[in-house]
């Protein structure tokens, strides 16, 4: 099942909901500022970046910036804390299941999300 991070107002977000629904695709939308993401959620995103926080979290977020905040100094257990007390430091949307990952929205990388028996064949140059 696909899982969608999302928040009001967000353009990205926006973006995603409409092409899943384009593609036909069942989602499972989570707003960040609504429902608060629990300890195992927030761990998994974080195990699911490439790069950890770097992938997640915004350091131009208003509340890093304004505290000076650094995250990469945070204990595993501070981290999950300050998320769940700060969701608008998460980038968004974040859109994952069980074999992709993606944080925003990209026109190319959205498509992994299309399973491989619905995905179209790649036609050779030679054929057209």
């Amino acid at each position: 099942m696909i899982v969608v991070y999302t928040s009001p107002g967000c353009a990205s977000c926006r973006k995603v909901k409409n092409w899943l629904k384009d593609h036909e695709l069942r989602f499972i939308e989570k707003n960040i500022f609504h429902t608060t993401l629990n300890e195992s959620e927030i761990k998994h995103l974080l195990m699911r970046s490439e790069n950890g926080t770097e992938d997640i979290i915004s350091k131009r977020s208003k509340i890093i910036q304004e505290n000076n905040i650094d995250v990469e100094d945070m204990t595993m257990n501070q981290l999950v804390e300050f998320i769940q007390e700060n969701p608008s430091v998460l980038k968004r949307p974040i859109v994952l299941n069980e074999k992709t990952f993606l944080v925003g929205y990209d026109e190319e990388e959205i498509g992994a999300f299309i399973p491989s028996n619905r995905r179209e064949p790649l036609r050779l140059v030679s054929e057209l």
